[in-house]
C-alpha cells in the first residue's frame, strides 16, 4: 500500500505574503514522512464543494515545480488536469519538465474537465461533454508519442500536431493517471491508455469500489491488457488528530484508525491511497501519517 497527499486549500494563515513558506513547509514535510507522493488539484478557481470561487488557488504545475525544488524522493502530480485547460502538446511538454527538473518524480493525472465556470470565467473553451472525451483521448494518444520521442505528425480526433517534439525527454515516462469512475468511457479509456486510475472513496467507499475494478477488469480484458499492470488509486478523506483544532464536522483520525481505514481499502482492491487533509499544513499531522507509512508499508 502506498500512501500520498492532496493538498486542495490556499487560503492558509498570512496568504497570500505566506504562501510560498507555507507550501515549501507542507512539501517538505510530506517528503520527510516518507509519502509516495504530493498532488495538488488542477483548478484556477476553488471548487464550491471545497469552498468558494473566490477561495486562492494556485495554478497546479508552477506549484508542483516549486515543491520538486525543496524535495527529494515525493512524486507529484495533479489530481488531476482537464484535458481542456491548455493544448495538449503544450501540457505534455509541461509535464515533461517537471518530470525533468524533479528528477523523474513527475505524474501525468488527466481527466476530461468539468468545472464550467473556470473555462467561462477565464475565457477558456468549454466543449460539449463528447468533445472534453474527444481532446482527452487525443491527449492520452499524443502522450504516448511525446513521452516516447515520437515526433511523427499526429492527427486525432481534434488535435493536431505537425511536429511532437519533445526534447529534452523525461528522465522516466511520466506515468499517466486518468481520473474518474465513469464505467463506458473513463475506464475504458483507463484500460486503454493510462498507467493508473482514480476513483473517490467518499461515495463509494470500500464497497463500491470493487464493483469500479470489476468494470476496469472486463475493459481490460476486451482491449488485451493485464488488469495487474494498472495501479488502483483513490482518494480518500484521511485527517490525523494531531491534538490542534480541526474544522467543525471533520473526524480527526488516530494512526490504528487510518491503518484500518487503509486495510479495508486495500482489500477492496486500492494499492495508493491519496489522502485529503484538513490540517495539511500541521507538522504534528505529518509526523502520524509517518507512522501509518511504516505500519502500511
Amino acid at each position: 500500500m502506498r500512501l500520498g497527499l492532496q493538498v486542495s486549500r490556499f487560503s492558509w494563515e498570512g496568504a497570500p505574503a505566506s504562501t510560498g513558506a507555507t507550501w515549501r513547509a507542507v512539501a517538505r514535510d510530506a517528503d520527510q514522512a516518507g509519502l509516495a507522493s504530493l498532488w495538488v488539484m488542477d483548478h484556477f478557481f476553488q471548487m464550491a464543494m471545497a469552498g468558494s470561487p473566490e477561495d486562492d488557488m494556485l495554478e497546479g504545475y508552477t506549484t508542483l515545480a516549486h515543491a520538486a525544488a525543496v524535495t527529494e524522493r515525493i512524486e507529484l502530480g495533479t489530481l488531476v488536469t482537464g484535458a481542456t485547460y491548455r493544448h495538449p502538446g503544450i501540457l505534455l511538454k509541461t509535464v515533461t519538465t517537471l518530470d525533468v527538473l524533479s528528477g523523474g518524480r513527475a505524474w501525468l493525472g488527466i481527466g476530461a474537465g468539468w468545472y464550467e465556470e473556470e473555462h467561462l470565467g477565464l475565457g477558456v473553451p468549454f466543449p460539449s461533454t463528447r468533445e472534453r472525451f474527444e481532446v482527452l483521448e487525443d491527449t492520452l494518444r499524443l502522450a504516448h508519442r511525446m513521452f516516447a520521442d515520437d515526433d511523427r505528425p499526429f492527427e486525432g480526433r481534434v488535435v493536431r500536431a505537425e511536429r511532437p517534439l519533445n526534447h529534452p525527454q523525461p528522465v522516466r515516462r511520466p506515468p499517466i493517471m486518468v481520473g474518474g469512475g465513469g464505467e463506458r468511457k473513463t475506464l475504458r479509456l483507463v484500460a486503454q491508455y493510462a498507467d493508473a486510475c482514480n476513483l473517490f472513496d467518499t461515495g463509494l467507499g470500500p464497497e463500491g469500489i470493487p464493483r469500479k475494478l470489476e468494470v476496469l477488469r472486463g475493459h481490460c480484458e476486451d482491449v488485451g491488457r493485464p488488469y495487474d499492470e494498472i495501479s488502483k488509486t483513490c482518494l480518500a478523506r484521511l485527517t490525523m488528530d494531531a491534538g490542534s483544532p480541526l474544522p467543525e464536522g471533520v473526524h480527526g483520525h488516530s494512526v490504528e484508525e487510518a491503518v484500518d481505514r487503509l486495510g479495508r481499502l486495500r482489500e477492496a482492491g486500492i494499492d495508493h491511497v491519496i489522502a485529503s487533509m484538513a490540517n495539511t499544513t500541521d507538522p504534528a499531522a505529518h509526523d502520524l501519517l509517518a507512522e501509518v507509512v511504516r505500519r502500511v508499508g
